[in-house]
């Protein structure tokens, strides 16, 4: 009987330890190598340091992110064809700093204005089977952060 007690009590702090390092969730998450560390989306909320959102209206917008046509013409350029998502995978490290996408804008976080037309404080290509637009954008503005001036004074 005392054994139960103790699988039953171990177990739950097992399963709450996993799932707060984010165990559970299969797969490399979209990152950047930058110097010495990376930059990468977080699977789970509170593992960022930083966080993102997107809006919609340009007028909300504190950084603006033109999606390119051409690499050669974007300040951050992801290009991919590689099969195995574990095969272009950032290395995890102490200095890997994490960002989350959030569903509803914060005052004291960036909000990304996504679009095919300038003018923008980043431009972005992306052509890749892992990235989506989104995520190359919450990636280059949690490196690089906000710009000093605001998008909406454009």
């Amino acid at each position: 009987m005392l054994r139960l007690k103790v699988l039953a009590s171990v177990v739950p702090l097992l399963v709450a330890a996993a799932f707060a390092r984010g165990d559970f969730l299969p797969g490399a998450r979209p990152c950047v190598a930058i110097g010495e560390g990376s930059v990468q989306i977080a699977s789970l909320p509170w593992q960022a340091q930083s966080h993102v959102s997107f809006t919609r209206d340009p007028a909300h917008a504190t950084v603006r992110v033109q999606l390119m046509d051409n690499a050669e013409a974007a300040d951050f350029a992801v290009l991919d064809d590689v099969d195995s998502s574990e095969a272009s995978a950032c290395a995890v490290s102490p200095a890997t700093r994490y960002v989350a996408i959030s569903a509803s804008p914060s005052a004291s976080e960036p909000v990304i204005y996504l679009s095919q037309n300038g003018p923008a404080d980043y431009r972005i290509f992306v052509r890749s089977k892992r990235f989506s637009a989104r995520d190359a954008a919450a990636l280059i503005v949690g490196a690089r952060g906000a710009p000093q001036r605001l998008a909406a004074a454009f």
